[in-house]
């Protein structure tokens, strides 16, 4: 699979063309809505065996073996060159296709009020084949220890169609908030704890959840030790029943890392007691914070590598979001970004005539536009570049697979390169 990042002048007949394909495979495999109208910097996933890659200024044929961890005599072999001779600049080498990585996925799903929109559905239907787990967020726990259910219309039969566990994501929110006080009963009013444990095996038998996953957050720091116990209660429990548990985590660097959203998460104790965690390695660039990449590759790997010190890679799934903002600027305390998917960013940039840039030390897209008013704005958003940064990351540090936050926003090229790069595991 080839990334191509769009550069001035090029159409996708030259494109294809330069690839040996046809203009409908790459815009059929991207979701191309005009394939007359390309963006200077978008990129297209070009459906092809293996990738090309152009010799760069400085590189070797060792160098460049080494990027793609292939031995350069194979390099040279494949491309019917002497691996002693010096590359000319601009040189165009063929790259094999890699072994693939075995790993899992989760996405959630979020209906929002009392039913599934027939989009959101299709959303969860197109993307179950690359998927794990389909975790629909959320089951919000009640001070009784009962639980208030989201609409599930048909995800329990899309999971199942789809080999794929269904995950039942429980959340310590009242008003689609989440509440330090509600945690506080459920985590320590053992009656009503072991109500709300009864509860959530009856409706897991109902359902066919197989994975039950707390995404417990902004507890208070004096309940973390309860937190632990709790957990260990809940697997104990849960394991009688043959099905996994699994938490949400926040993005801490250290121990100690103050903060309500951190301090009652203990990465050790999780690491110890649940099958996996879900690492939240996103929103950095948020609705209500100033422009910036949602989820920049330098302050995700911190991440990673502190919760590789407390918890075994391979109960690790680093956090994906799917979607984007576009902040009207100069940014303002309280104003709210909007949330774009990468389809509508390009979108955006193709109405205002605007250029995507990449920023390779966040690995991350991003342009600037003026509005029909005459506003400025920002937006940062995902591609097939980003995506593949992080899949790259996850690999080098063999975590146990990525967790997506969340389905709805299109995202096509996601997808084609989990096929490229990964051999998804599924449990059903």
């Amino acid at each position: 699979m080839q990334i191509h990042a769009v550069q001035r002048n090029q159409t996708l007949y030259s494109i294809a063309r330069a690839y040996g394909v046809s203009v409908n495979q790459i815009a059929e495999a991207n979701a191309l809505p005009n394939p007359d109208r390309l963006v200077v910097g978008q990129t297209l996933v070009v459906p092809i065996e293996g990738s090309y890659y152009w010799v760069q200024p400085g590189e070797s044929l060792w160098s460049i073996a080494l990027l793609y961890d292939i031995p350069y005599q194979r390099l040279a072999e494949i491309n019917r060159i002497n691996p002693n001779q010096t590359l000319s600049i601009g040189t165009r080498l063929y790259i094999p296709p890699r072994p693939k990585y075995r790993a899992e996925f989760n996405a959630y799903v979020e209906p929002r009020g009392t039913v599934v929109s027939a989009e959101l559905e299709s959303s969860a239907r197109n993307a179950a084949p690359y998927l794990t787990y389909l975790a629909p967020f959320s089951f919000q726990a009640r001070r009784d220890g009962s639980l208030k259910e989201p609409p599930l219309n048909d995800f329990p039969a899309i999971a199942a169609a789809n080999q794929a566990v269904l995950m039942m994501v429980i959340t310590n929110q009242e008003n689609d908030r989440f509440s330090d006080e509600l945690g506080r009963i459920l985590l320590n009013d053992i009656p009503v704890q072991d109500t709300f444990l009864n509860t959530i095996v009856r409706t897991a038998r109902t359902y066919g959840f197989r994975d039950i996953h707390f995404d417990f957050e902004f507890l208070r720091p004096a309940d973390r030790e309860a937190y632990n116990t709790f957990l260990r209660k809940a697997k104990s429990l849960f394991a009688q029943e043959g099905w996994l548990i699994s938490t949400a985590l926040a993005p801490k660097t250290s121990r100690q890392q103050q903060g309500q959203w951190y301090e009652a998460h203990d990465y050790r104790a999780h690491g110890e007691i649940v099958d996996f965690v879900v690492i939240m390695t996103y929103e950095w660039g948020y609705s209500g914070g100033p422009a910036q990449a949602v989820s920049p590759i330098g302050p995700v790997r911190r991440v990673l590598r502190y919760a590789l010190s407390e918890i075994p890679a391979s109960k690790i799934m680093m956090g994906q979001n799917l979607y984007g903002y576009d902040w009207t600027l100069p940014f303002t305390p309280g104003s709210t970004a909007r949330a774009v998917s990468p389809q509508q960013a390009i979108r955006i940039a193709a109405q205002y005539g605007a250029e995507i840039q990449y920023n390779w030390n966040a690995q991350a897209p991003f342009f600037h536009y003026t509005d029909a008013e005459g506003k400025r704005h920002e937006v940062w958003f995902e591609d097939a570049r980003s995506i593949q940064a992080k899949f790259d990351l996850m690999k080098e540090l063999r975590l146990r697979g990525m967790s997506y936050w969340k389905l709805g926003l299109p995202f096509p090229q996601n997808w084609l390169l989990i096929t490229d790069n990964f051999e998804v595991v599924k449990r059903a």
